[in-house]
C-alpha cells in the first residue's frame, strides 16, 4: 500500500490516527463483506440445489422402472410436477415441461446434464439476467431413468444482490462512524497533551520552577511529562547562565569603563599639553584591553559550561606580577595602601594569565572598596597548590551573611555606601572551580576580611 503524498496527508497527529484507523477499519471491512458475501452465496447455491433434488424426489415417484421399459405415471398433480422436469431413460427423452421447445437451450443443457449418468447439477446462462440451475437424478439406477429439474436462480440472485448492496451500506455508516469516533477519542486523548505544551511554553518563557512530574499520569504522558520537565530544566539552566554571564560582564566591565570616562572627562576639563594626551591614550588603551580580556575569558567560559566542558585557558603564570598587575590598575594609592607579599616572580600556577586576573580581580576590588586603609595581597606555595591570600582591616564579613556569602546577587549591607551587584565573590569562585582551584573565606580574622584563593601548581 503506497503513503499518500505530503501535500495529501493530514498535518495534525489527529488527522492521521484517524486516517490510520479509518484504513484499518475499510481494509477489515471489505474482507469481511466479500466473505460474508462469498458464504451467502454459496448459501443461497446450496439452497437452489436442495429445492432441485426435492422436486426430482417427487418426480421420481411417477416413474415405474419395474418393467422392461420406463414408464412414467399420470397422477393428479401431474402438471405441477411436469413444470420444468425432463425425464430421460439413457439418452432418450421421455417427457419434457410443456413450455419449454425440443431444442431449446434450456433442453439441450438438460440433455447434457442427463448423459452425465450421475446426480449432477449445471448453471444455463451465469452471467445472463435470468440464469437456470439445473440438477439430474437417478431414478432406478444405471439402467433406469433419469430425471432433470430445472429452477430460476433470479430470486435467489435478487438476494445476493441485496445482501451485497446492505453490507455496503453497513460498511459505509461503519466507516463513518469509526473515523468520526475516531477522531473524537484521539482529541480527548491529546487533550492532556496540548494543555501539556501549552504550559511548558508558558512555564519556559519565564524559567518557572512548576514541573509536571509523574503522579496521576498515564504512562505515556508521564513519560512525555519527564521529558518536558528535562527540557524546562535545560532551558531555565541557560535563562539563569545567560542572565550571570550578563550580570558579570556588567560587573567587570564597570571599572574599565569608569577609568576612559574619568580619563576623558579630566582630559576635555581644560586644555592638554602633548604628553598629557599621551598618557590619556594609554589609559584609555589598558583600559580597553582589559576590557576585551574581560569580555573573552567571560564568553570562553560561558562557552565551555555550554558545552559541558571543563576545559579552561591553559598555560603557567608567574603569580606575583599579575598580583602587581592588578594593584596597578587600581589607582587606588591615595585612599588604602596595598601591599604585595611574595618574591618576584613567586610561585607559578597552571592557569593562564587573564583567567587568574579574572579570578583575583574581584577580590581585590572588594578589599579595597571595604578597607579602612591597608590591603595585603601575597601568594605562597602549598603542597600541590599556590595559595594567594587577600586581606583587607575593614569591617569583615558579617557572621549571619558568612553562609550567603558567594551566592550571586547578594549583599550583606545594601545601604553601606559603596557600589557592586553582589556577583564578584561568586565569578572568582566559578572561575576558581574550573580549573580544579577553591576560592573561600578564612573564617575568624582578627581584623576585617580574609579571601584565599586555591589554585594547581603550574
Amino acid at each position: 500500500m503506497n503513503p499518500l503524498p505530503r501535500s495529501l496527508a493530514p498535518r495534525t497527529l489527529r488527522g492521521r490516527l484517524s486516517l490510520v484507523a479509518l484504513t484499518t477499519a475499510a481494509l477489515l471491512m471489505t474482507v469481511l463483506t466479500v466473505a460474508f458475501n462469498t458464504v451467502m452465496d454459496r448459501h443461497l447455491r446450496h439452497q437452489a440445489d436442495d429445492q432441485l433434488r426435492d422436486r426430482a424426489a417427487a418426480v421420481a415417484t411417477t416413474i415405474d422402472t419395474s418393467g422392461p421399459r420406463v414408464r412414467v405415471l399420470e397422477t393428479a398433480n401431474d402438471r405441477l410436477l411436469d413444470a420444468n422436469a425432463w425425464i430421460y431413460e439413457g439418452t432418450r427423452l421421455l417427457e419434457r415441461p410443456p413450455a419449454t421447445a425440443p431444442g431449446s437451450t434450456l433442453t439441450r443443457a438438460a440433455a447434457r446434464v442427463a448423459a452425465r449418468d450421475e446426480r449432477a447439477c449445471s448453471t444455463v446462462g451465469p452471467r445472463s439476467p435470468h440464469p437456470v440451475r439445473l440438477c439430474s437424478d437417478l431414478v432406478g439406477g444405471h439402467h433406469g431413468a433419469t430425471v432433470v429439474t430445472a429452477l430460476d436462480l433470479e430470486p435467489y440472485r435478487s438476494s445476493a444482490d441485496t445482501s451485497l448492496l446492505g453490507s455496503l451500506i453497513l460498511d459505509a455508516v461503519m466507516l463513518a462512524c469509526t473515523y468520526a469516533l475516531t477522531r473524537l477519542a484521539v482529541g480527548r486523548a491529546l487533550r492532556p497533551v496540548r494543555t501539556m505544551t501549552d504550559q511548558a511554553t508558558r512555564w519556559s518563557a519565564v524559567a518557572a520552577d512548576v514541573r509536571f512530574g509523574a503522579e496521576n499520569h498515564p504512562a505515556e504522558l508521564a513519560g512525555l511529562g519527564a521529558s518536558l520537565d528535562t527540557l524546562l530544566d535545560r532551558i531555565r539552566t541557560v535563562l539563569r547562565h545567560e542572565q550571570q554571564l550578563t550580570g558579570e560582564l556588567s560587573h567587570e566591565l564597570r571599572t574599565p569603563l569608569t577609568r576612559i570616562v574619568i580619563e576623558l572627562d579630566w582630559w576635555q576639563a581644560r586644555p592638554r599639553t602633548a604628553a598629557e594626551t599621551r598618557a590619556t591614550h594609554g589609559v584609555i588603551a589598558e583600559a580597553a584591553r582589559s576590557m576585551r580580556t574581560m569580555c573573552d575569558t567571560l564568553l570562553d567560559d560561558a562557552r565551555d559550561r555550554a558545552q559541558n566542558t571543563s576545559a579552561a585557558p591553559v598555560g603557567t603564570t608567574a603569580v606575583v606580577p599579575v598580583l602587581r598587575r592588578l594593584v596597578e590598575s587600581l589607582d587606588a594609592r591615595d585612599r588604602v595602601e596595598i601591599f604585595v607579599d611574595g618574591g618576584d616572580p613567586g610561585p607559578r600556577t597552571g592557569v593562564a594569565s587573564p583567567l587568574l586576573e579574572r579570578i583575583v580581580s574581584p577580590l581585590l576590588s572588594n578589599a579595597v572598596r571595604y578597607a579602612r586603609a591597608t590591603v595585603t595581597v601575597s601568594a605562597r606555595q602549598l603542597p600541590g597548590s599556590v595559595r594567594i591570600d587577600v586581606t583587607d582591616d575593614g569591617p569583615g564579613v558579617p557572621r549571619a551573611f558568612a553562609d550567603e556569602l558567594f551566592q550571586p546577587g547578594r549583599r550583606a549591607d545594601l545601604d553601606d555606601g559603596h557600589d557592586g551587584a553582589g556577583l564578584g565573590l561568586a565569578l572568582a569562585r566559578r572561575l576558581a572551580r574550573s580549573v580544579g582551584g577553591e576560592v573561600s573565606h578564612a573564617h575568624g580574622h582578627p581584623c576585617g576580611a580574609c579571601f584565599r584563593v586555591d589554585l594547581p601548581v603550574g
